[in-house]
């Protein structure tokens, strides 16, 4: 990286300018003198003006030398201390770095400097003395927020507060172990990447789960519900089966004369049960197999004590029936103890069921298929007070799934759905899905029925049948003539409605269930409605990082030795979530740098590959802007990976580097002591890969209000005026 200190830009003006009227004034004045003189006297003069024209050149050159010097003088003395103070006072004034302005330049900007100095003293007085009063003040807040926090901490079960958009706003230790337990490589960053504040859920959930519990959610608010929750369960990429009971976070506006109480986020409340349901499915296997393999031996058993009951039976024959008994209680033992020794490791097709109201079901259901085929459906026939235990999801799938094949194969325009009553079982209810037109053969309801569900480019791992048979319910085809209809009819359980935990709306005051004291900015972001360029700076995440390397020439074989990156949420600091990891380069680690990172080749030994760490890094700053100084250095490193892992970069990246020469042009040096020194940040593991990242992070969050008083608001304009810098041109 080149050190040369760029020259102000006004002083190469002022020496143009002073070398035009030099020339102009010679000019004037031999002008003016062969103006007296005659026509051979001129010439004369214009002779012996050109014998010496090279003296007088070099004469000139020696006047604009000194001129140039004189000026160089003039604004180290006067100009450039002046400007470099007004920057200094700029970052005082727009931040909260307290620090003593260096004394230099001439005697009026050092007189300056110390008032400034005098008064930033003054300032943090009255800080101080605002903060020791505010501090009391919110001492009971405080205090409630550290019972919150010490009830959060002690809960058994994991606790994740999101808003709208997905963004994790709050979660607790027991989370933290829990997406620990769900990480694909919890030996690198510890499920780091998957749990954060401002961090998306949805890398752990699909989306569209979320999305349709939302949905329970608000028609249950709709209906009145002063605690409506949903409950869903849900598989992850690691294998791990979740049971997650979703409420709502509510805030109380005033429209008018009420107050409405609006959905601004939820809570999750996470539960693994993936041994429990093993251990269930297990037993239920267990019991299976021992009832359906022990009848035949119990009946053989029967049969000889039956025949041993014979008084005149002979000797060798009962010794015969005693074999069989012997034989048959010996092969039962077995068995038992056989499948006692079984560990059944897969999971069955059991699942979890919910209950829900059966119309919410019904309009859930018409919005999905709508969604997911455009064909328009409809209610019809609907028995409102029906209460079903069902796993909506995948019921919404496949309803959905049988609608597209309906229209794509059968040209079907339009769908209804009806839910009552089935007749002839008791304890279930029926929902047929409707269509008129052309009837179908049983040979394809059964193809149908046996298919994996696909909709569009949707493609799940369950069957018709499957759902089915999660409900514990039977689905067939039928026709009405009289009306020329057509249905699929799928009987489903019923719940009892006495068990629902629904309270009364009006049992709760608004903001009792509640905290009022939560303040998290986050709730008013709205990420989906906005392009992340056109987004303010303040408003986005960020992963600040830095790498260790073995050298400073990627092209030339140099590998990255450690990662490290800290986030930054809400123009927030999050030194708790981090990311730190060395790597194994796969090659020796030059001796010349070892001083400088202090990482040793026994250091790297054993640590995995850069292959390994990369996708873990590329999770953990998923759905954020990538900060770095000199990043163009870092991210050449990753580039020249791209290949190898498979995994591109392509995050929006920023510069500490060019940012700093955007806000303070004029300051002798860019490097990342002189900003610590600057902003008052206080180095710690400098040259450690987290530590260099911590303190640009530190750093990054100090020039953001920087950037705004220089009308640079927006993520695309920082990133369009860093390149219009003098750094911008440095590559690797």
């Amino acid at each position: 990286m080149s050190r040369q200190k760029k020259t102000d830009r006004r002083l190469w003006w002022l020496l143009g300018i002073a070398g035009l009227v030099s020339v102009a004034w010679l000019g004037a004045t031999i002008s003016l003198v062969g103006s007296t003189l005659d026509e051979e006297s001129r010439a004369t003069v214009w002779r012996l003006v050109g014998e010496q024209s090279v003296l007088l050149l070099l004469t000139w050159g020696a006047g604009m030398a000194a001129i140039a010097w004189a000026l160089k003088r003039w604004f180290d003395h006067w100009v450039t201390p002046s400007v470099q103070l007004a920057e200094e006072a700029q970052v005082l004034l727009k931040t909260d770095v307290v620090r003593t302005l260096p004394l230099k330049g001439n005697a009026e900007t050092q007189v300056l400097a110390g008032l400034f100095n005098q008064l930033v003293g003054q300032r943090e007085a009255l800080r101080g003395e605002m903060d020791s009063r505010v501090a009391e003040a919110a001492q009971g807040i405080e205090q409630e927020k550290s019972r919150l926090a010490a009830l959060m901490s002690e809960l058994t079960q994991s606790v994740v507060v999101c808003n709208l958009d997905g963004r994790v706003l709050l979660y607790n230790n027991r989370a933290r172990m829990q997406f620990r337990a769900l990480s694909q490589a919890p030996g690198v960053a510890g499920g780091a990447e998957l749990i954060g504040l401002g961090r998306s859920i949805y890398s752990v959930f699909d989306q569209k789960l979320v999305a349709h519990a939302l949905d329970n959610i608000r028609q249950r608010m709709q209906r009145g519900a002063a605690q409506p929750s949903a409950q869903f369960v849900t598989s992850t990429a690691s294998g791990q089966l979740l049971r997650v009971q979703m409420a709502p976070v509510r805030a109380t506006t005033e429209q008018g004369a009420e107050p409405v109480r609006e959905l601004t986020g939820f809570v999750l409340m996470l539960e693994n049960i993936t041994k429990d349901f093993e251990a269930q499915s297990a037993k239920d296997q267990v019991l299976l197999t021992l009832t359906e393999g022990s009848r035949s031996a119990l009946a053989n058993m029967q049969a000889a004590i039956d025949m041993l009951d014979f008084p005149d039976i002979e000797p060798a024959m009962r010794e015969r029936f005693m074999g069989v008994v012997r034989e048959e209680t010996r092969s039962l033992s077995q068995r038992i103890g056989a499948l006692e020794a079984e560990s059944v490791t897969t999971s069955s097709s059991r699942w979890p069921l919910e209950d829900m109201l059966g119309a919410d079901l019904i309009n859930a259901a018409v919005k999905r298929i709508e969604v997911m085929t455009c064909v328009p459906a409809s209610p019809l026939e609907v028995d409102s007070s029906l209460w079903l235990r069902v796993e909506s999801f995948s019921l919404l799938q496949a309803l959905g799934y049988l609608t597209a094949r309906l229209s794509d194969e059968f040209s079907v325009r339009f769908v209804q759905l009806r839910l009552g009553l089935a007749e002839g079982s008791k304890g279930k209810a029926q929902l047929d899905l409707i269509w008129s037109g052309q009837a179908i053969s049983t040979e394809t309801v059964m193809s149908w029925e046996m298919d994996v569900i696909k909709v569009g480019l949707e493609t799940t791992r369950i069957t018709v049948r499957d759902v089915v048979e999660r409900h514990g319910g039977a689905f067939w085809f039928e026709r009405e003539r009289t009306r020329h209809h057509a249905f699929f009819r799928i009987l489903l359980p019923l719940a009892n409605p006495k068990d629902q935990p629904e309270v009364v709306a009006g049992t709760l005051q608004p903001g009792d269930s509640r905290p009022e004291y939560y303040d998290f900015d986050l709730f008013k972001t709205t990420e989906q409605t906005l392009a992340l360029d056109d987004r303010l700076l303040s408003e986005l995440s960020y992963t600040v990082f830095d790498t260790e390397t073995t050298g400073l020439n990627p092209s030339q074989g140099d590998e990255i030795i450690q990662i490290g990156a800290a986030r930054v949420v809400n123009s927030k600091l999050l030194k708790q979530e981090c990311f730190e990891q060395l790597v194994d380069p796969k090659r020796s680690i030059p001796e010349v740098t070892i001083p400088i990172h202090g990482i040793t080749p026994d250091m790297v030994q054993g640590q995995p590959s850069i292959a390994e760490v990369l996708p873990a890094f590329h999770a953990f700053a998923q759905d954020t802007v990538l900060v770095a100084h000199n990043a163009a250095f870092d991210m050449r490193f990753l580039q020249l990976k791209e290949q190898q892992t498979g995994l591109v970069f392509d995050h929006p990246v920023l510069d500490t580097l060019l940012l700093s020469a955007l806000v303070h042009p004029n300051q002798d040096s860019h490097r990342l002591e002189a900003l610590a020194e600057r902003f008052n940040v206080t180095i710690v593991g400098r040259h450690t890969a987290l530590g260099d990242a911590m303190v640009t992070a530190e750093v990054f969050v100090k020039l953001v209000p920087l950037l705004a008083e220089k009308g640079i608001h927006t993520l695309g304009q920082a990133r369009e005026a860093a390149q219009k810098t003098y750094y911008a041109r440095l590559k690797y």
